[in-house]
Formats: structure tokens, C-alpha cells, sequence
């Protein structure tokens, strides 16, 4: 390609990942003296495009805005049960506090928020969240030349012998191609799309609530179109990151996240698992998706007592916008909540007579060992017996995004079969598949912006 023809780079979906991307590879046209033409387009409309990001807090896992931890790469592989690449994760711990300085230096503020109650990992979140996040860096984009295409859904990547020159969009209600030297993939997962939930979830898996209107977008089109393109799958496509959300909310990511410190039934007023294994991140996901596909109605209870507003701050662990069910005993409870009221008086009173323990060591901050004694299932941490008056919230499960996706390196470049790489062909966030078993916390929206940066950045770099 001559020194004076400029260099075509597509950017699919204005998440985090899509924005870093976009905005990197300008600066990067602009550092090398190198004209370029950088489009990002999204299928949404401007008003609604964004992704998960837009509706996320966006916390990021790092002990502050120029540190993460040494424990980082460890601590994210054991999420993964060790299935996860160690270059990947090494490569996003070496870059995260030079991304975090990339994004303060346009515009980006980060507070240290707490964890929900107890003491989780350190954590920092951009000041307004995933919104103001987005805000910033398609501020700069703009200000960089980023031509921004919204309402335009991408369809197929074009390729003329071996290399990428193209991707096929439907705009303004026509086909049409969009030349490319390369292309980033970053438009997410595949949670909004119900047929391919059912084929991989099972039955259940097209209608698991969406836990945000952001999410409604990611039907997996980006990975289907590499797939064709000849990408290799990569990820665990029975995974997904999911939490408990209360089933009478509407607004965005209704989590409630208080359930430790209390019991959880079922539609039959029985407990079915231990409320306090682990911190509430450590079993959130698998209580969400057992309440959708193996509880019955697909519902729970999280049933605890007014003891739950003495917690400082407790309202950080519940963002539903719906006041919970309130009753002076539990017959009226279960009237409320429409469960057998002499199933949950007995299983309220074999809750109470386990809880052994001394209530003056209950502490919400950490797992404080009081647990039950004799209690099948047992409850390992915040064991206090319920008394009146008392409180409960609806849940039902609802999806954030999936594990499985395709497979890039620690370039964020996407690989085939035999490990070699698409020249071109780049992919960032959701989209990839680095996640297995459970999702290491806080660790997406911070992954979505080192790896969309590396992409957008070596996009560039591979045309000149």
C-alpha cells in the first residue's frame, strides 16, 4: 500500500472495547503521520448504543488507578479454574495502569468505591459509571476524526486473498460494503439472542432476563461473522456471568445483593443452597442461574429481618428501585410472597434452632464464620436466627453476558484453528473467549479497554 493512502479501520460496536479501539487507532494514524479513516458503527441508535458498558458501574480491579495487584494474574486464572491464558491476563495486568492514565488523560475521573458490603478486591470505577466512561472517550474520538456510524449493522467480513478489505453492513436500510484494511471486532456476547441462549444453555436459556437494555444488542453477529471468517471458538460456551435481580424491578440491573445475610427458598418455601459460602461475587452466578433453570417458576426469596438496615450502608447491595415485602410474621410473609406459610415457618424455625453461634460476632465486611450447626444445607457465614419483623425480595436470574466466544492473543488478534493469526482481524471485550467457570470479578470493562486499545493501536500498526 503506498506511504500516502490511508489507513481503513472498522470498529464493530461502541462498547468500551469498540470506543478504546476507535480512539486508539486514530492516535495511532496520527503518532505515525499516517492519514486514516476510522469508522465505528453500531447497530443501535445513537441514543441507545453503548453495550453492557453504558448500564455497568464499570468497576475495574486494580488497588488504584496506577496499581494492580501482584496477586492480579493468580488471583484471575484461579476464576478461570486455570483454563484461562496466562499471557492474556498477564498482558491486561501489565497495561491497566497505563490504560487507566490513558483515560484520565481524556477526561476520565476514578473514585475508589466500595465493595458491595463485605470486603472484596480492590477495585476503582470511572466517577458516573460506565455513561461517563463512553462519554469521554467518543468526546475524544470525535475530536480525533472517528466517523461514527449508528443504525448500521455488520454482516459479513470480506477478505481477498487471506487478507481483510472489507465488511458488509446493512445501512439506511440497504447492503452495502465499507472497505477495510482491518477490522475490530467488539460487539459483545450473545445473551440477546434467544435461539442461540436455547442452543447453549438448554432449555430456559431464551427467556433468562436481560439484566440491562444494553445487552439487548449482543446477539453474537460478531462471532458468527468470525466464525465464517474462520476463527476459532474459545471460552466456555456453557458460561455466563449472571446475578440475582428482583423479579418486580424494572429499572437497570435491579441486583440484590443482601441475600448472605439472610436465607433464600424456593417457590416450595425450602432453602436449597448455602447463602453464606463465600463472599456474594463468588456465588452469584451460580445462584442466579440455579433460580432460572432449576427452581421451580424460575423464582427464589431472599428472606432476612429489619436487622438488615442496622448494616452501614447497606444500600449498596441493593440497587432494585422496589421496596421489599415487609410483614410482622411469617404467615402474612408467605401470604405476600405466595409460598406455603407452615413449609416456611418450618424452615425458618430449623434455620434458627442451627444458628449456634454468638449474634455480637455476626460482621457483614468479611466471611465471619458464624455458621449453622446441624443444618442441611448448611449456611457457613452470617448465621443469625430471622425474627420479626421481616423482610423479602423477590429474584429471579438475569444474564449480563457470555463466556463463550472467539479466540484472540494477547495482541487481541483473532486466531484460527491452528493458532495462527487472521492478518487484520482483531477483537476485543465480550466477544472473546478468556472466561471459564466463573467470571473474574471486576475484570470486563477493565479487560474491554486494555485489549480495545492494543487492537485499535496494532490495527494501524499492520497497514502501514
Amino acid at each position: 500500500m503506498p506511504d500516502a493512502a490511508a489507513a481503513r479501520i472498522i470498529v464493530v460496536g461502541q462498547g468500551a472495547a469498540g470506543v478504546a479501539a476507535a480512539l486508539s487507532a486514530a492516535e495511532a494514524a496520527r503518532a505515525a503521520g499516517r492519514p486514516a479513516e476510522i469508522t465505528l458503527v453500531d447497530k443501535a441508535s445513537e441514543a441507545e448504543a453503548g453495550g453492557n458498558t453504558r448500564w455497568s458501574p464499570s468497576n475495574m480491579r486494580m488497588a488504584s488507578p496506577e496499581l494492580v495487584e501482584d496477586s492480579f494474574v493468580r488471583d484471575v486464572l484461579a476464576a478461570t479454574r486455570n483454563r484461562g491464558d496466562a499471557r492474556y491476563f498477564s498482558r491486561l495486568a501489565a497495561d491497566a495502569p497505563e490504560v487507566a492514565a490513558w483515560a484520565a488523560s481524556h477526561g476520565v475521573t476514578f473514585i475508589q468505591p466500595p465493595y458491595y458490603l463485605a470486603k472484596g478486591p480492590p477495585r476503582i470505577q470511572p466517577q458516573g459509571g460506565g455513561a461517563a466512561l463512553l462519554a469521554a472517550l467518543l468526546e475524544a474520538a470525535k475530536a480525533a476524526g472517528v466517523r461514527l456510524l449508528y443504525g448500521c449493522s455488520a454482516r459479513e467480513i470480506v477478505q481477498t486473498d487471506g487478507r481483510i478489505t472489507g465488511l458488509a453492513v446493512d445501512h439506511n436500510g440497504r447492503r452495502e460494503t465499507l472497505a477495510a484494511d482491518a477490522v475490530v471486532l467488539a460487539s459483545g456476547g450473545f445473551q440477546g439472542n434467544a435461539a442461540l441462549m436455547r442452543e447453549q444453555f438448554g432449555s430456559g436459556g431464551e427467556t433468562m432476563r436481560l439484566i440491562s437494555p444494553g445487552t439487548r444488542a449482543n446477539s453474537g453477529d460478531g462471532i458468527a461473522m468470525a466464525l465464517r471468517a474462520g476463527a476459532a471458538r474459545s471460552g466456555d460456551w456453557n458460561g455466563m456471568h449472571a446475578e440475582p435481580v428482583d423479579a418486580r424491578a424494572t429499572n437497570s440491573a435491579p441486583v440484590v445483593l443482601v441475600y448472605p445475610f439472610g436465607i433464600v427458598v424456593d417457590r416450595t418455601g425450602r432453602r436449597f443452597f448455602d447463602e453464606g459460602a463465600g463472599l456474594v461475587h463468588e456465588t452469584w452466578e451460580w445462584f442466579a442461574r440455579q433460580i432460572h433453570f432449576y427452581r421451580p417458576g424460575s423464582i427464589a426469596y431472599a428472606i432476612l429481618d429489619s436487622r438488615l438496615f442496622d448494616i452501614p450502608d447497606y444500600q449498596r447491595a441493593i440497587r432494585s428501585e422496589v421496596e421489599p415485602y415487609r410483614a410482622d410474621s411469617l404467615a402474612e410473609l408467605a401470604t405476600r410472597i405466595d409460598v406455603d406459610a407452615k413449609v416456611l415457618e418450618t424452615t425458618v424455625a430449623a434455620y434458627n434452632t442451627a444458628c449456634a453461634g454468638d449474634p455480637a460476632r455476626f460482621d457483614p465486611t468479611r466471611c465471619d464464620g458464624l455458621g449453622t450447626q446441624g443444618l442441611a444445607p448448611p449456611k457457613s457465614n452470617w448465621a443469625r436466627a430471622l425474627k420479626p419483623p421481616y423482610l423479602a425480595w423477590p429474584l429471579v436470574g438475569a444474564i449480563a453476558y457470555t463466556f463463550g466466544g472467539i479466540a484472540t492473543d494477547d495482541c487481541a488478534r483473532v486466531l484460527r484453528t491452528d493458532g495462527t493469526a487472521i492478518r487484520g482481524l482483531y477483537a476485543a471485550g465480550e466477544i472473546t473467549g478468556h472466561f471459564y467457570e466463573t467470571a473474574p470479578n471486576s475484570v470486563a470493562v477493565l479487560r474491554a479497554l486494555v485489549f480495545g486499545r492494543v487492537a485499535g493501536r496494532d490495527a494501524v500498526a499492520t497497514t502501514i
